[in-house]
């Protein structure tokens, strides 16, 4: 089990990691999915940034459960901007984007799950 755990949090990484290419530097296709949402360039560097950290945290053991977290809330807006004002299939691209943010929420979920018994450690957290 935990070799499979790795291997979704280096998947999770590597999806998380690969799109940030497209969004700092203001790719076409990253450009008119943000403009479409009305929250250009902000938008667009902000998810960066947050996936960013989320994909650093979820390669440290200790962080894991708050990298998912982080990576299921912004899969959770990409999923919602698809379904309600992008399209499943942005710019003929067959889905790729969509389905990537599917596979990253899906892999996000086990990871939170895999990590449950920490949940109540997180709220207990004083700063």
């Amino acid at each position: 089990m935990k070799t499979l755990t790795w291997f979704i949090r280096i998947v999770t990484a590597v999806i998380l990691l690969q799109t940030l290419y497209f969004k700092f530097t203001a790719a076409e296709e990253s450009v008119f999915i943000f403009s479409t949402l009305g929250i250009e360039p902000y938008g667009r560097i902000g998810s960066g940034i947050t996936e960013l950290i989320a994909a650093i945290l979820i390669l440290i053991p200790k962080t894991c459960l708050l990298g998912a977290l982080m990576g299921m809330g912004v899969m959770t807006g990409a999923l919602l901007s698809h379904l309600f004002f992008l399209g499943i299939e942005v710019q003929n691209d067959g889905a790729t984007l969509f389905i990537l943010a599917v596979i990253t929420f899906l892999c996000c979920t086990f990871l939170v799950f895999q990590h449950r018994n920490k949940i109540s450690d997180l709220l207990k957290l004083k700063l």
